[in-house]
């Protein structure tokens, strides 16, 4: 996904009239023109990578607003938040489930020889590359702990 093809799903949104997708577009847009100044600035254009990790900032925004909103029991707000957490995984490559993931984890775990959560940060170094954009860097961290902690 390039920061065009967002413009343009923005603006298919706005004449379709959907003013929550359109809200939730604008916003990773915004999100998206931050980030390019933080990195370099008008002349930074941001590739799809860059597209992606904004998006999926966004999107853990949007987790722990609804882990927030739950807690402060305010389910009107749990439930915008979760329309908006669904509309911005659309923009975001399939999710890998907790069985993939931990199929990844003892695959790491035999290639570091870790034996104790001393070794966490090994092991994460060797998992982040092949999960990133596509798992919870939260959900491996549990995983890899339970794991570890056997």
């Amino acid at each position: 996904m390039t920061k065009q093809q967002l413009k343009e799903e923005l603006k298919q949104s706005m004449l379709a009239k959907n003013a929550e997708k359109t809200s939730t577009l604008r916003m990773a847009i915004s999100a998206l023109g931050y980030y390019e100044i933080e990195k370099g600035g008008a002349e930074y254009e941001a590739t799809e990578e860059d597209v992606q990790t904004v998006i999926q900032k966004q999107a853990k925004q949007r987790r722990d607003s609804i882990e927030q909103f739950k807690a402060a029991n305010r389910p009107e707000l749990v439930e915008k938040e979760t329309r908006e957490l669904e509309l911005l995984e659309n923009f975001l490559p399939k999710q890998m489930d907790e069985e993939e993931i931990q199929k990844l984890v003892d695959e790491a775990i035999a290639q570091t020889g870790a034996t104790s959560a001393s070794d966490m940060g090994k092991i994460m170094g060797v998992l982040m590359p092949k999960v990133k954009g596509k798992a919870d860097g939260g959900l491996v961290s549990k995983l890899v702990n339970v794991r570890l902690n056997k």
